[in-house]
Formats: C-alpha cells, structure tokens, sequence
C-alpha cells in the first residue's frame, strides 16, 4: 500500500524521484522520505506528512546524487512521524532500504539482532530488515557480497515485500526484490526506474518488465539482471510496452481525480464494451475466457471474491449470473475466503475482482482456490499485474488509470463486464436472442445515459448543501440495488467520513429505523420496476418518522414527488443496467459531501488505494 520510486542514470535524480511520488500519493501519504548515494556519500531525508512536506525540506537542502530511492508512506507498523518514514537506515548509515508490504516475523528478528549489539530508532517492521541486511553484509563470516547479503535476509524473513536498496560501498548499484508486493522495472537509455506501478515510470520510459515473486533485479554500468532470490538462478523476461498516457494520470480541467474519474464515465464503460458484443446474436463476446468456456459454463458453482468496492460488484455479478445462467453463485469476501473451508473442486469456478490486480487478500483467495483445483477468472484493470497473470483465464476493463482512493469508473466498468458476462452465459442455457438485444441496446447507450446524469450535477449539489452536517446516512435498495446502496454508503463514508449504512429496504424495520428522526437523511433508490411499490411503502413509513427523504429514481410520480425532500431523476433504462447509472449519481453525491466539508476527497485519511497487504 505504499509508494516506491527509485532511479539510476545520467539525469539528476531528485525531480524525477519527487515526480514519482507525488504520481504514487494516492498509495499512501502519511509521509515520505528521499535516500540519495553522491561521491560514496548517502544521504536521506524524510517527513512525516505529504509529500509537499518532504518537497519543503528538500528546497532548504543541499541533497544530491547520480542514484536514489524514495518512499510514501501508509502506515503498518509504527505511527506517521519522522522517524518511522521510509528510507530506513541500518547503524552504519551505510544501507537504506525502501519496503512495501509486512515482515510478519520482524519481533523474532529483532530480538535476535538486538542480542548482538544492534539498536533501532524506529516503531516499523521495516527497519529490522535493513540492519539484518547490514549485519549479514558487514559481520558475517562468510563476506557475503551486498547481493547476497539481500538474499540472505530475505531467506530469513516472512510476510511480504516489495523492496530497494542502495548503499554507499555499492555506489553504481540498485538492487530490488519482490514477494507478495508489485514493482515494475523501467528500461530506458542508460537509465532505469524502479517503482510500485507505471505511473511514476510512464514519462521517462514504456518499456517495463514486471517482476514476479520470489524475483531480484540487480542495476549497475547500465546493465541489468533478474534472477531468483534463493536459488540465484537467472530469469530471461521480455520488455512489454505500457499503454499510458500523461493525461490519464493527470487531473487536467478538474480540482480532484476523483470527480475527472466520474466525468471519464462518459467514455470509461464504453471503453470495457468495446468490440465486445454480437448485437446480431443477442451476446458478447469475451476472448479472454474463450478457452474456458466450456469450463464455466458445466461449472456446478461459481465463487466471487473481492474485497471493498470490487466486492459491492460482485454481489451484483451474483445476481445476474444466477438470473441469466441458473448456476448458484457465493459471493465472499477475499479476506474470509482465504480462511475459510469452503466447499471448491475441480467443478467450481472462481471469479477474482480486483481494480489493481494486486490485492493480496483476493491473490491468496486464488492461490488457495488453484490448489484446491478450481478455475480461476480474474477481472481487473492492470494489464501485467499479479492478479492477471496468476489466474487462468480472465476479462480486461478499459478504464484506465484510477488515481482516486475512492473506486469510481472502475466499479462501474467492472458491473459492465459482469453484466456481459451474465449474457454469454445466458445466451447459452436459453436466454432468448431478443432479451439480449435488449440489454445490449442500453448498454449501448450507456453514454448518453451518463452524460444526462452529470448534466443534473447543480441538483445534486443542492442536496449536498442541505444535509451535509448529518451525522449518519442511511442507503436503501432492494433485489439487484441492495449492494448499490452498499457502495454508495461506502463512499461517503470514505470521502466524507458521514457514517453511513446500506441495507436492504425490507430489513429497515428489523432495526434501522429506530435510527430515523429529523436529522437523518436517507438515500431510496427507486427505479420504477417490480419492486417500486415495495419502496413507496419504505419511504412512507421514514416520512412518517420525519426522515429527510432522498430519492433517485428513473420516473418521477405524484407520490414520489409529494413524500420526497429532494428527487433525483435518471435516465430510464434496462433494470440491469440501472445500477450503473444509479452508482454515478451516488458517486456525485459523496463527491460533493465531500466538498462541502471540505474533506481531502482524492486522499482520504487512513485510506490507499492499492491493499497489498493484509
């Protein structure tokens, strides 16, 4: 869940260093820290805060060098100071380590290296791997090399990492190495960059190599090796070429990421259509599963697993699967799965969701599922990533870079692939040609649709207005657009820290609504389907009970305009494409909360994009 960036080349290292991690914030931003190797000097810098607060410092210094690594920071082990921010330095000031992920027997470690003399500055697990890296490098009997030292150590170690390290007696060297956490290597003339993921890499050079676990890279005299942490044994991997724009990881005309990634929802889902549907048929086509097909569709049960936002979706996907192919589909959260023993054979699909790729609770949930002899599907949005390549089959969205922490166009494209992949299946067990026309027309519309709902953003503004020193939200919905209920009150409550809850709207009375007076404003989604007259009694009795009414419907009525507070009118469309166009007007409504109390929208406390940790 943090942020790494490191350089070796011609150029001065500091604004490329700085650039990257100002691209990689959104994956944590307690702190920072800078390690540079100039004239076999290393020097570090690091600052509790942003990384605005280590670009203050850095101005007021006279930090240098040819080589460097650098660091922002979310919080596992020890609390956002100065100290426990990355780089760490080993007793010699001699090695500094950059770390993502969790030493998970760093206490045993530690104990063992304070016997022998060594003391710690700081509360983290990380530290301790950097002074057994110069204990094994400095003391040991066998004079390991500075390679082998790093390999030594992590043979010593549990948990997961993603790891760099310099040091002054190896001026001309970089060494990284990953288990369990992303880096990508960046190969560009004479130069290489180290980091988390592409966008701190993207403007310098698109050729990268992403390495796999239990993988080290080794970058000196402008050569580089990738080779087994264990066995030392040398990996051969090809360059790929990233699909990156600037401009995608830039916020351009928009004051947040967060409201450029609802605006992108204009083209972002049309984007994950594209070139995938047979309007003639009635179906879609999806390549990335095609060798599989047949697998999935004699499946006796599918399991999605996901976590957060992605899991909100697959509850979704739930629904449709079990509508359009009669398969019985478990939705379970990736950090349960895992230690669960559920019931998997070589009969049951597992379907993985991920915006990333690289959640270490939803690759567990697949590593288990592939021992126990499951087909595993991934969907996520990271060509190259863990995730992708570790499933056996899977379904790229095309939505681009999602910088915001609060998931936007990436669950919405995510339902998309779900709904497409719901009508393959159908289309197979019976469905008829003319019901898949159907929805793939509002698929097919689905811009338009969105573009309509950002036009009504002055009205969602006016509802933020009146309610946003509420305290408490409440979100309804019923059958399908339960879950959206789900992530609408998830992000409010990431954005704008409203405590918030959905629920099913039937289950208001079996406790929720003794939470309702005239303070509580609660969110109905209404569409005019089956289920409407249900929901008009929901919202009665909340009227009843004073409630501030919000509604979002598709068709606005006599009865929904006398009942509600505020009304929020959608375009009308197929009933399962109805909670992507309602996901949207939710997202704008948190967005501008948000706004109105002046919350960090794109960074919200406590909160990183990418959970590579457990």
């Amino acid at each position: 869940m943090c942020g790494i960036v490191s350089y070796i080349g011609p150029k001065d290292p500091v604004p490329i260093l700085l650039k990257g991690l100002r691209r990689l914030e959104y994956r944590g931003y307690d702190s920072a820290g800078i390690a540079l190797i100039n004239k076999n000097n290393l020097q570090c810098l690091k600052k509790a805060g942003k990384v605005s607060f280590l670009e203050s410092v850095i101005d007021d210094s006279a930090i240098n060098g040819f080589c460097g690594i650098a660091h922002t920071r979310w919080a596992t082990h020890g609390e956002p100071s100065d100290i426990n921010a990355h780089p760490h330095l080993d007793l010699k000031k001699k090695i500094a380590l950059v770390h993502n992920g969790i030493i998970e027997n760093y206490g045993a470690v530690k104990e063992v290296l304070k016997k022998r003399g060594i003391s710690f500055t700081s509360a983290t697990d990380s530290e301790v791997l950097v002074q057994l890296i110069s204990e094994l490098y400095y003391n040991s009997k066998e004079k390991l090399s500075f390679e082998d030292a790093i390999r030594a150590a992590l043979q010593e170690v549990v948990g997961a990492y993603g790891i760099v390290v310099i040091c002054e007696d190896e001026p001309g060297k970089i060494i990284a190495a990953r288990m369990g956490s992303p880096l990508v290597l960046g190969v560009g003339e004479g130069e290489f960059l180290i980091a988390s993921d592409a966008s701190p890499i993207v403007e310098h050079t698109r050729n990268v190599i992403y390495l796999d676990d239990n993988e080290l890279v080794s970058i000196k005299d402008e050569k580089f090796s990738i080779s087994k942490i264990d066995s030392k044994m040398i990996v051969n991997k090809t360059l790929t070429k990233i699909d990156l724009t600037i401009e995608e990881i830039e916020k351009g005309e928009f004051p947040h990421f967060m409201l450029k990634e609802i605006h992108d929802q204009r083209h972002s889902i049309s984007d994950t259509m594209r070139g995938r549907f047979n309007l003639d048929d009635g179906t879609t086509q999806l390549g990335g599963i095609a060798d599989y097909f047949a697998n999935i569709l004699s499946a006796s049960r599918i399991y999605i697993t996901a976590c957060g936002t992605s899991w909100h979706a697959g509850l979704i996907g739930k629904h449709l699967i079990e509508e359009y192919s009669r398969v019985p589909v478990h939705v379970e959260y990736a950090s349960e799965f895992r230690y669960r023993n559920a019931i998997i054979d070589n009969n049951t699909i597992i379907i993985a969701i991920s915006q990333s790729g690289e959640t270490a609770d939803t690759l567990a949930a697949i590593r288990k599922a592939k021992e126990l002899g499951a087909l595993t599907l991934g969907v996520c949005n990271v060509v190259g990533s863990t995730i992708a390549r570790e499933t056996d089959a899977g379904i790229f969205t095309h939505t681009g870079p999602e910088i915001g922490v609060a998931s936007t166009k990436a669950f919405t494209a995510q339902l998309t692939i779900l709904i497409m992949l719901a009508l393959k299946l159908g289309r197979k067990k019976g469905v008829s040609r003319q019901k898949g026309k159907k929805l793939i027309r509002a698929l097919r519309h689905i811009d338009q649709d969105v573009s309509s709902i950002l036009n009504i953003s002055k009205k969602i503004k006016k509802v933020a207005e009146s309610t946003w020193k509420a305290n408490n939200f409440l979100y309804l919905g019923r059958g399908v657009n339960f879950p959206v209920a789900l992530e609408g009150a998830l992000k409010l409550k990431e954005i704008s820290y409203i405590h918030a809850e959905g629920y099913p709207a039937a289950e208001m009375k079996h406790g929720p609504i003794a939470l309702i007076d005239e303070n509580m404003p609660v969110v109905f989604i209404a569409p005019q389907d089956e289920s409407f007259p249900k929901i008009l009694a929901n919202i009665e009795e909340v009227k009843a009970r004073k409630g501030i009414i919000i509604t979002i419907t598709d068709k606005i009525n006599n009865s929904l305009k006398l009942l509600s507070d505020h009304t929020l009118v959608i375009p009308k469309t197929h009933k399962h494409v109805f909670p992507i166009t309602c996901s949207v007007v939710l997202q704008m409504l948190a967005y501008e909360l948000a706004v109105c109390r002046d919350c960090e929208i794109d960074q919200p406390r406590n909160l990183a994009k990418s959970v590579t940790v457990e």
